[in-house]
């Protein structure tokens, strides 16, 4: 029977279904999990086998070593996992990776009985598929849906391996197919082209599978099938290697150690396997191999691994470490802060965690907003992958600060401690869009580096002298919810109310430069939108004081409308001098 373009359609139909399937299989998985996959991640303490046994265990569920690899990166670049914690994990994920050759290898099973029968994909994967499509179009509940997705992912997966198993047969009585899988037996050969192709459909589980189909034609032997599968390890660390571009440096160095880790490893177990068939010889090894041996030595090469490892576990993060080099001083991978559950029982005590929380939320806008105005003078790559770290930070506790804080709520609280849950939790996300609008200004100065346009020398002053303005009042609002100062407060929307003439007379006055063509249409677009962030960015400081003062209320807290009502009324004596200080400050250096 010869192999022909059919042949070739059909098998790469039955590769499409293999690939459909491992997907909506753990996409179903992950989904039925919900967020305990991380939650379990972050709770990781720094014992080594515990580390191991959960990237395992994970592992197994999702059906991709990549995927969970993948999350421990994004864990480590938020901070909420060490460096440390995420080597065991991802060692852990490299042996949990192999349940799925194990689940494949069930094609071997031998129709002795009924059981046996049912076992067999052939049986298996309709059964399956039809229970699932079921659950997945009748049932109510999500949760009965995800368990309907993941059996009929685990059918179609099948099916897709049956298709190609069936199609490759037919390889077997080519001798030229069992020439080229000859010279895979060449171990650089083999590792080589094992790495490439799960490189490229970037899933190990999925190129072992398709090794299992292959080795039904009887062509291939474990001689030819060791280095491929050895090469396949390597491969399945391009899809962490990706997800770290544009990670901060700790989260490149766990995708680094996933590298390092199956590149020692296949290194080590090759050199040991060629060294004793050199020496003494395997009996088996130009027998031809079944998807059991396949799976068996998967599964072998990966625990040994790990165990040797497991003595060297600062080693492989000292390696990483020394291929990403530490940052210079100043440049610290931003940490973000630990809420400690068990401090719940003391709602003041937890309070005043959330207050050191919110600081150092606080601290990163403040040094995030003074890189963000200087990328307009002059563009800094390297600043703008500094800027995007510590938003990541002040993003990730803004999620924990809600989440601690809406748990505290639940506690018995006093009248004074309830007020105080409800005002760190707006405060909380006035820093949040605070970060948020740098990083609109961030993206604008990008925009101008990209399209290679600059503002002119006098746009770049006017822009210094409210950006200067903001920068005060970011200030402000940093300082008087750190000491909870109330004069300080009072200081904010004076200069708010100037930072909004400032941005109502530069509209005007650089709408005039455009209508007279001393402004390209591209810079001035930018130009405006940026003048929008700044002035945003102090209404959300002077939420911040009018939370700070409305705290101090014995009338409860107040609305801003109210407090600016007030204000204009002439309840706070100082507010106009202020006013006029700050007028004479900065807008002189526009007018």
């Amino acid at each position: 029977m010869e192999f022909d373009i059919f042949n070739v359609i059909t098998l790469l139909g039955g590769l499409a279904f293999f690939l459909y399937g491992m997907s909506t299989m753990g996409a179903g998985l992950e989904r039925l999990s919900g967020s305990k996959m991380e939650k379990i991640l972050q709770k990781l303490t720094n014992n080594i086998f515990l580390s191991i046994l959960f990237g395992a265990a994970i592992t197994a569920a999702v059906q991709s070593s990549s995927a969970t690899t993948v999350i421990v990166v994004g864990l480590v670049n938020a901070g909420i996992l060490k460096l440390r914690q995420a080597v065991g994990v991802i060692m852990g994920a490299n042996i949990g990776t192999t349940i799925t050759s194990q689940i494949i290898r069930l094609g071997d099973l031998q129709d002795t009985n009924i059981l046996m029968r049912l076992l067999k994909p052939t049986s298996l994967a309709p059964i399956a598929a039809v229970i699932g499509i079921a659950l997945f179009m009748f049932a109510a509940s999500k949760k009965t849906k995800n368990v309907g997705s993941i059996l009929l992912g685990f059918g179609v997966l099948f099916s897709g391996m049956n298709i190609m198993t069936e199609t490759l047969k037919p390889l077997g009585e080519l001798p030229q197919f069992a020439e080229m899988f000859a010279t895979l037996s060449n171990p650089v050969l083999g590792v080589l082209v094992g790495a490439v192709v799960t490189a490229l459909i970037q899933s190990s589980s999925a190129s072992i599978g398709i090794l299992q189909a292959l080795s039904a034609t009887g062509a291939i032997t474990y001689s030819s099938a060791i280095p491929i599968l050895l090469g396949q390890n390597i491969g399945t660390c391009i899809t962490p290697l990706l997800s770290s571009i544009g990670a901060n440096k700790n989260a490149k160095r766990a995708a680094m150690v996933h590298l390092y880790f199956n590149i020692i490893g296949t290194a080590v177990f090759l050199g040991g396997i060629y060294l004793i068939q050199y020496t003494i010889g395997f009996p088996f090894w130009d027998d031809v191999v079944g998807m059991g041996g396949i799976a068996n030595f998967h599964t072998i090469f990966n625990v040994i691994t790990t165990v040797l490892f497991i003595p060297f576990v600062g080693a492989l993060q000292k390696l990483a470490e020394l291929t990403i080099r530490k940052q210079k001083d100043g440049e610290a991978t931003p940490e973000v802060a630990v809420l400690d559950e068990r401090f719940l029982v003391s709602p003041a005590l937890a309070l005043q965690q959330c207050q050191s929380t919110v600081e150092v939320m606080a601290q990163y806008a403040f040094q995030n907003f003074h890189a963000a105005h200087k990328l307009f003078k002059k563009f800094d790559a390297k600043a703008v992958v500094r800027i995007r770290e510590l938003e990541n930070s002040i993003d990730m506790m803004e999620d924990k600060l809600n989440s601690y804080l809406l748990m505290l709520a639940d506690r018995e609280l006093t009248e004074v401690e309830s007020h105080g849950v409800t005002t760190m939790l707006h405060i909380v996300s006035e820093f949040e869009r605070i970060g948020d609008y740098t990083i609109n200004l961030v993206e604008a100065a990008e925009s101008l580096h990209e399209k290679q346009v600059s503002f002119s020398d006098s746009a770049i002053g006017e822009l210094n002298a409210i950006a200067d303005a903001v920068y005060e009042i970011i200030g402000y609002a940093q300082e008087c919810f750190k000491q909870h100062d109330i004069e300080i407060a009072y200081k904010i929307e004076p200069l708010e109310e100037t930072v909004d003439d400032m941005e109502d007379y530069l509209k005007l006055k650089h709408i005039d430069r455009l209508k007279d063509g001393k402004c390209t249409i591209d810079a001035g677009v930018i130009f405006l939108e940026v003048l929008n962030n700044l002035e945003r960015i102090s209404d959300h400081c002077s939420n911040v004081a009018v939370y700070i003062i409305g705290n101090d209320r014995e009338d409860g807290p107040m609305e801003r409308h109210n407090y600016l009502k007030e204000i204009h009324e002439g309840q706070y004596g100082e507010y106009a001098q202020l006013y006029e200080a700050y007028k004479a400050k900065y807008m002189s250096r526009i007018i």
